[in-house]
């Protein structure tokens, strides 16, 4: 299986022209860029943002082009101190323009069954998908393109079905 790069993903978001969606599936994530500020935001320290500026800055260009960026982040409660951590950065996604949705783990719809081994994903256009692989440790591998229609279909179907459950970031409260 080949991969791209988290970079190379990103690039992604210059070439699609109306919607991404992301589906968040895990309750940990380990990422050398949020290291230090998650490790911060653990001893209570405060947090200047600094290492999001990139993804805020590419988050408003899109948005303010018109095209929707949007996730769903299933999340088991109680939550994982990351998952925790996460809540209280949301704001900021919202303030760049990215429309988030939470969906606790035990109100998923009956009988769902995540495609991609339960890995998270970014849906583009619905036609797109760039599925992210992990290790053991949350650390992303990189991403799997995946182009077959049928594939795509089924995470369009549940991404469909996610998305009129979820919770808008501002109403749920952990």
């Amino acid at each position: 299986m080949d991969l791209i790069t988290s970079a190379q993903r990103d690039e992604l978001f210059n070439s699609f022209k109306r919607d991404a969606f992301h589906l968040e599936l895990r309750d940990d994530y380990g990422s050398p860029i949020e290291d230090t500020p998650y490790t911060r935001w653990k001893r209570g320290e405060p947090d200047d943002y600094v290492w999001l500026a990139p993804w805020m800055t590419l988050m408003k260009r899109i948005t303010g082009e018109g095209k929707t960026v949007r996730r769903v982040r299933v999340v088991s409660e109680p939550h994982s101190q990351y998952v925790g951590w996460e809540h209280s950065l949301t704001h900021l996604n919202i303030e760049a323009g990215e429309d988030v949705r939470w969906l606790p783990r035990h109100q998923l719809p009956e009988g769902i069954t995540f495609p991609a081994q339960g890995n998270d994903w970014w849906l583009y256009d619905d036609q797109l998908l760039a599925v992210g692989h992990f290790d053991r440790d949350g650390r992303v591998l990189g991403s799997e393109i995946v182009e077959d229609p049928a594939f795509v279909a089924e995470c369009v179907r549940l991404r469909d079905l996610l998305w009129a459950v979820a919770i808008p970031h501002f109403e749920y409260k952990p």
